[in-house]
């Protein structure tokens, strides 16, 4: 490999997002000089970016290289995996490739942000479609997952094949989609794999994920306990297969059915299109489903993982035409993603204090996980059979595991990696050669910045510690005022003491230092840092103005 990191006659691997975190999944493979991406995902901030709604993958390391990247592969239509798009396409400018369901989340992505005209967006065959971008062979596997059609790919190139799993789990009883079978896998698996690029994140659970066949008996069982009881039930929007069985269940048990969440409108509008939930019941508004008698009524809601502008927080407020009252019913089928314990708690309890009894997956098997818990993990590497196994999609911990389970499986090469790291999987033994820049960017507002750029750094520091502002006149007497502090009850006794502190400093300065605007900004800073930090422990950020004499 060139100094530059262009690929030479090796098979180079590199993820720029989704090693060592959840989400925000951006994979890269080099060959014979070019690049391959599979997915262009996002995360959401939470707490950690204040402001901050949406967190990218920095890019910078293959925009540098545009003119060698091929396209942009997308294995499933989820946030995690697609998000990004809108937002990076068109400037790296290549071709999109997904299959149908996906292909038209993406479309209305691209043509909400008004790129539907400058991004290339091809559509493949959602069963075993393929299709060849310079050395790469690549061919979907369908596989199960909480979405319609996910799939893995595999990738064929002069020096050996990739299986990269994308999300999935084994399912019986998928309800939606067909998965690829055993069968066919294990002669994947005899034609020779070099390397299991494989989701992490379910690594830890001992059991199998479950099939949505189980789910759509165990709903059927729960919402039929509750006759004449308004029931809701707040699910991931995207999981088709779980609306589909929603769907049955309301009609099955005699229920109409309502649906609050502009993603649940998008995700049925786009499944309809391609093919799926055909016979769903069509939804009734929301102030028929107020009028109907309360055992009659089935709500789909979005918001399960308490997000505030989402439909279940705003019935949760008060604040929504749809109403709850006590002794209603809300079913969680869904799981908490790790970082919203808080948001969910908050709902819940909301949702308490109202009397509204709620059903999780702890209490009944209304929800499965997406993703494959060890069982799983160990049946694909036997049918498999890779020479390698590069764990991904998991925080560190996570994808160590994974590897330990590879080789206790009797996969010698487990490669653990972290967003940056260049790994060669071939010619020769495979491991980490490079390290290059993977950092993350933010979408403040409608700007796009570096997470770790001096204005969202100050934010987060003036979210943390408050924030002074120290005003000298003409004759350098100072004023303070202070934003962010705790210091209600003694605030007027905290400025006094504050300003003549800085009044002290200043006439310390002698000589040429009491003429330099720096030093005095400086000596007026730490005086009324230190006088905050005395007053209430905190470090605040300070900014010194200094008003000049008029003429």
């Amino acid at each position: 490999m060139k100094k530059d990191f262009t690929p030479e006659k090796e098979l180079l691997f590199l993820a720029l997002g989704g090693s060592g975190e959840i989400g925000m999944n951006v994979n890269l493979y080099g060959c014979d000089g070019k690049w391959l991406m599979v997915d262009l995902g996002m995360t959401f901030s939470g707490d950690v970016y204040p402001g901050v709604d949406l967190v990218f993958a920095d890019l910078e390391f293959i925009e540098e290289r545009a003119k060698d990247l091929l396209g942009i592969v997308l294995t499933h239509g989820h946030e995690d995996h697609i998000g990004a798009v809108p937002y990076f396409a068109a400037e790296l400018g290549v071709p999109l490739y997904a299959t149908p369901f996906t292909a038209e989340l993406v479309r209305r992505k691209l043509e909400e942000a008004g790129l539907s005209k400058e991004v290339d967006l091809f559509i493949v065959e959602e069963d075993h479609g393929e299709f060849n971008l310079g050395p790469f062979d690549i061919t979907y596997i369908p596989l199960a997952h909480s979405i319609a059609e996910g799939n893995a790919l595999k990738i064929d190139t002069p020096y050996g094949r990739i299986f990269h799993t994308g999300d999935w789990k084994l399912d019986e009883e998928p309800i939606i989609g067909e998965p690829t079978t055993e069968e066919e896998l294990c002669e994947i698996g005899e034609e020779g794999v070099l390397a299991l690029v494989c989701d992490s994140t379910n690594v830890f659970n001992p059991k199998a994920s479950g099939s949505e066949g189980a789910v759509h008996r165990s709903l059927m069982e729960e919402v039929a306990k509750h006759s004449g009881k308004r029931v809701m039930v707040t699910t991931f929007a995207s999981n088709v297969a779980r609306l589909q069985t929603l769907g049955e269940v309301a009609r099955e048990t005699g229920r109409q059915l309502c649906v609050a969440g502009r993603s649940l409108d998008r995700i049925i509008s786009v499944a309809q299109e391609n093919g799926y939930l055909q016979d769903f019941p069509e939804p009734i508004d929301f102030d028929t489903a107020m009028g109907l008698p309360r055992g009659q009524v089935l709500i789909i809601a979005t918001g399960g993982q308490g997000e505030p502008r989402a439909a279940l927080a705003r019935v949760a407020e008060g604040n929504h035409p749809l109403e709850l009252a006590p002794g209603d019913v809300i079913l969680f089928s869904s799981r908490q993603i790790p970082g919203n314990e808080i948001a969910i708690g908050r709902v819940m309890n909301q949702l308490a204090d109202r009397g509204i009894v709620m059903v999780t997956d702890r209490q009944s098997a209304i929800h499965v996980s997406g993703h494959p818990g060890r069982p799983e993990l160990e049946a694909l590497y036997d049918w498999l059979k890779p020479e390698i196994l590069v764990p991904v999609h998991g925080e560190i911990w996570h994808m160590h595991e994974q590897a330990r389970l590879g080789h206790a499986k009797g996969i010698l090469a487990n490669i653990v990696q972290k967003n940056g790291d260049i790994v060669r999987l071939a010619p020769g033994y495979p491991g980490k050669i490079a390290e290059v820049r993977a950092g993350r960017l933010v979408l403040d507002g409608d700007i796009i910045a570096p997470a770790d750029g001096e204005a969202i750094t100050m934010r987060r520091r003036i979210a943390r510690e408050g924030m002074l502002f120290v005003v000298l006149d003409q004759h350098r007497n100072p004023t303070i005022e202070a934003v962010g502090l705790p210091l209600e009850e003694d605030l007027e006794d905290f400025v006094a003491e504050a300003v003549s502190d800085v009044r002290d400093a200043l006439k310390r300065l002698r000589g040429q230092a009491s003429r330099d605007p720096a030093a005095v900004y400086e000596a007026a800073r730490l005086a009324a840092r230190r006088a905050a930090q005395r007053w209430s422990g905190k470090k605040p950020q300070v900014r010194v103005l200094m008003l000049e004499e008029q003429d």
